[in-house]
């Protein structure tokens, strides 16, 4: 048997560039917060760590309440329970599958309205047009970190009377007009999963202003529990442990340090792919400090998205059609919408490579990767 040492020799091939790889933090700054850990047998159940991130992420985001809970999912899933939602919800078809499932899971029903075709965030006014005495809330994506018609879906909750809920899974250290993109609306949640920008290995939250909403999620999270021998009502287990806690309250002084960086590399893929008309990318809402979650482009149709994702892993690049397929007539428990915008651009949509540590001649090989691929698409229809 080989020496572990050996497993990390020159003579392995290198691994493919992923689509994304998480940040770690120095393993003494880590190690130091397990001592702690060890040192006080506190692992889980509002542990000091748990509750210091609370109050560092709420003041970081600017928001009255965050709640850290055990996954973004649960967080959707505990902020429907907590508002009662009931009947229809409209929700966008181009989002990751837990938004619409979240929904379902809660007994709702999942109707989709369109996204614009420039931010590929949900368009108010697709999502007026589907509203019905039935629909009790919006569940808004800001897609790839983009942030949503925060205006005019707020003017829409408001005049309808529907709850507003923004998946900001994408969205940590972004701001629109100066403000954090998850304090917008009634309540947001956030994803803590170790691909996004921010992490704890695991993780999210529920952020809110709301002191009833964010009573109501606390009881849901805790099965309910009001003190050890009293029951506020129904709940499950949606806590998160110190350990987690302890890679978040490592990683957020990192965050302007990351944000720039992935600007930085953002930046190299603009400069590689600027000027070419068979490469196209969602435009960022006017007022924004991006944080730069993902680089997503647009291609010309579905069959050179296929021939770049494969020519691009022939060699040793990774990328990923995120999303796709659109919502809207994938989930076999939910009925399809009128939604042309998001069904094209999940068609033509592919996330290239974005991470801290990602070098700039890595970029330029991916691009260079990309041009040959849509050169020779081009070639091959002419």
């Amino acid at each position: 048997m080989k020496p572990v040492a050996s497993l990390f020799s020159p003579s392995v091939a290198p691994s493919p560039l992923t689509v994304t790889r998480p940040t770690l933090p120095p393993f003494e700054e880590y190690l130091a917060l397990l001592e702690g850990i060890w040192t006080r047998n506190h692992l889980t159940n509002a542990g000091p760590l748990v509750v210091e991130l609370e109050r560092l992420l709420a003041e970081h985001l600017g928001v009255k309440h965050c709640l850290f809970v055990s996954n973004g999912t649960i967080a959707l899933q505990l902020v429907f329970r907590a508002l009662e939602l009931a009947g229809e919800v409209i929700t966008t078809p181009f989002s990751y599958v837990a938004t619409t499932s979240s929904i379902a899971w809660e007994g709702c029903t999942p109707v989709f309205a369109d996204v614009e075709p420039d931010t590929l965030t949900l368009s108010a006014e697709r999502a007026a047009a589907v509203v019905t005495s039935q629909t009790s809330a919006i569940v808004a994506t800001h897609v790839y970190g983009n942030p949503c018609d925060v205006e005019g879906l707020a003017e829409l909750a408001r005049r309808r009377g529907l709850r507003l809920v923004y998946d900001a899974a994408h969205a940590f250290g972004a701001s629109y007009k100066g403000r954090a993109l998850s304090a917008y609306g009634d309540v947001a949640t956030l994803s803590f999963h170790a691909t996004k920008l921010f992490h704890t290995v695991e993780g999210g939250a529920v952020v809110t202003d709301d002191d009833e909403i964010a009573r109501r999620v606390a009881y849901l999270r805790n099965f309910g529990h009001d003190g050890y021998e009293r029951f506020q009502g129904i709940g499950i287990n949606g806590k998160n442990s110190e350990l987690h806690a302890a890679m978040g309250l490592c990683l957020l002084p990192r965050v302007p340090a990351i944000v720039a960086e992935r600007r930085a590399l953002s930046q190299r893929y603009d400069a590689a792919l600027t000027g070419r008309r068979d490469v196209a990318r969602p435009v960022i809402r006017a007022g924004t400090a991006y944080n730069h979650a993902y680089y997503p482009v647009l291609l010309p149709n579905d069959a050179a998205v296929r021939a770049a994702q494969h020519h691009l892993e022939a060699n040793g690049v990774l990328s990923r059609r995120y999303f796709y397929p659109s919502l809207s007539g994938a989930l076999p428990y939910v009925a399809p919408g009128d939604v042309p915008v998001a069904r094209d651009a999940a068609d033509r949509v592919l996330c290239l490579p974005l991470y801290t540590g990602l070098a700039f001649d890595q970029v330029d090989r991916i691009t260079a990767l990309l041009r040959e691929s849509l050169d020779l698409s081009a070639g091959a229809g002419a």
